[in-house]
C-alpha cells in the first residue's frame, strides 16, 4: 500500500470519528464549538504521529510480553510533553481542554493504530498512517463542534453567523453531542452509499 493511499485511509475510508467510532470520549466531550474540536484534534494528531514514528522504530527492540505496556509509557511521556506545551504555550486551549488532554493516553484510535500498524510498519508508512489518522480525527471533532456551535449560539469560529437567541441550547449541551454526531454519521453514511 502506497504511503498517500495510507493518508487518505485515515481520512476518508477509515475515519475515526465518523466511520470506525473510536475516541468517543473527546469527540463527545470536547466539541462543545469547533475551536475546541479542533484543538483536540490536533493534540491527538501530534500524539499519534510522534508514537506511531517511535514504535515503528523501537518495535524490534521491544519483547512481545511487553508491548502493550511498552507503547503505553511511549504515548503517556508524549501527552506529558504535549500538556506542558499547551500549558506553557497556548493557555486558553489547556483550560478549555482540560481533564481530556491527559485522556488522549487511553484514547483507543493512537493505542489501536500503535498495536495495528506501526508495530507491522516501517517509520514512513507510520508517519502518514498518524497524519492521516489524525487528520480525519481532527476534521471529524471540527465539523461535529461547527455543527453543535452552529445550531447552539448561531456561530462558527465565534463568527455570528445568525443571533444567538435563535440557537437551540440543546446543541451545546451533553445530549446534542449525541444528536449532532448521530446526524453527521447519518449523512456520512449516506454519502458512502452514494
Amino acid at each position: 500500500m502506497s504511503n498517500f493511499k495510507v493518508l487518505m485511509n485515515g481520512i476518508i475510508k477509515e475515519n475515526p470519528t465518523f466511520v470506525l467510532l473510536l475516541g468517543m470520549c473527546p469527540t463527545l466531550g470536547t466539541t462543545s464549538s469547533a475551536i475546541n474540536g479542533m484543538s483536540m484534534g490536533l493534540a491527538t494528531t501530534a500524539v499519534l504521529i510522534f508514537s506511531n514514528l517511535i514504535i515503528s522504530l523501537i518495535k524490534n527492540l521491544i519483547p512481545d510480553m511487553v508491548r502493550i505496556p511498552s507503547f503505553i509509557v511511549v504515548i503517556a511521556s508524549l501527552v506529558t510533553i504535549l500538556q506542558m506545551m499547551l500549558q506553557a504555550f497556548v493557555p486558553s486551549v489547556y483550560a478549555s481542554l482540560g481533564l481530556f488532554i491527559p485522556l488522549i493516553v487511553v484514547n483507543c484510535i493512537i493505542l489501536g493504530r500503535a498495536e495495528a500498524f506501526a508495530a507491522k510498519n516501517g517509520p514512513v508508512a507510520s508517519v502518514c498512517d498518524g497524519i492521516g489518522m489524525g487528520l480525519g480525527f481532527t476534521l471529524g471533532l471540527t465539523l461535529l463542534g461547527a455543527t453543535r456551535e452552529l445550531l447552539g449560539t448561531g456561530k462558527i469560529f465565534d463568527f455570528e453567523i445568525f443571533p444567538e437567541n435563535y440557537g437551540m441550547l440543546v446543541f451545546v449541551l451533553a445530549p446534542g453531542a449525541f444528536i449532532a454526531l448521530g446526524y453527521l454519521i447519518a449523512i456520512v453514511n449516506k454519502m458512502k452509499k452514494a
